[in-house]
């Protein structure tokens, strides 16, 4: 019963969202940098695709399918980066399908997350995702890259409560927004290594939008 949380108002519940916001920014302004800069990575092409064997080993294709595995924050607000005591842990899992672009450091990706559930009112809280968004990755060695993506999740909550809090009980649907910030270590032209955050706004029955994290190591096969 220590994990039950009494409900906002919505008089109250608006701050939060607001500040919810702000804490996003710096997030949000390193997956765009990271976009930004894929454009800039364009021209120094020979950098990132040198000449010889390096390049033989460590030049990725373009098109991947990705695995990842980790934690996730559900807390309201989130009180920390997945694997770092959230207040709230879920297990975090996630298929995706990714392009870059022939020739480029950006491009496109489809995915599935499960964010887990964690106990809350008394019963369980449950979210999962199809996520579709834009990234980028701007190389830094031969083998190591930095990534970031923004697009958007669409989120299915399912929430179970207790009696008392029986009114909080339901499901919810819907599209918000979503963005992440990595690294990868390229191993040979096929695989590679990933360390990833992201955030996801998600739809709960009764009190609205509410943002939660992931962070997750993962292996992409490309071809």
């Amino acid at each position: 019963m220590s994990n039950i949380r009494r409900p906002h108002s919505a008089a109250s519940s608006t701050p939060r969202q607001v500040n919810g916001v702000s804490h996003l920014l710096p997030a949000a302004v390193l997956a765009l940098a990271a976009l930004a800069g894929s454009g800039l990575a364009q021209a120094q092409t020979q950098s990132y695709k040198p000449a010889g064997p390096v390049a033989s080993m460590f030049t990725p294709g373009t098109s991947y399918i990705a695995l990842n595995a980790g934690t996730s924050d559900l807390s309201r607000p989130i009180t920390a980066f997945g694997v770092f005591g959230g207040e709230q842990q879920g297990q975090a899992y996630g298929v995706a399908v990714g392009n870059y672009f022939a020739g480029q450091n950006y491009g496109v990706e489809l995915g599935y997350a499960d964010f887990g559930s964690v106990n809350r009112y008394g019963g369980s809280t449950k979210v999962d995702g199809i996520t579709l968004s834009v990234l980028g990755r701007l190389p830094v060695t031969s083998n190591i890259n930095l990534l970031g993506k923004v697009g958007t999740t669409y989120s299915r909550t399912d929430v179970s409560t207790n009696q008392a809090n029986s009114n909080l009980a339901g499901s919810e649907r819907g599209f918000d927004w979503s963005y992440g910030v990595g690294a990868e270590y390229v191993f040979t032209p096929q695989w590679s290594a990933t360390l990833q955050y992201a955030e996801h706004f998600v739809k709960y029955p009764v009190t609205g939008n509410e943002r939660i994290s992931s962070t997750t190591l993962g292996a992409r096969f490309y071809y």
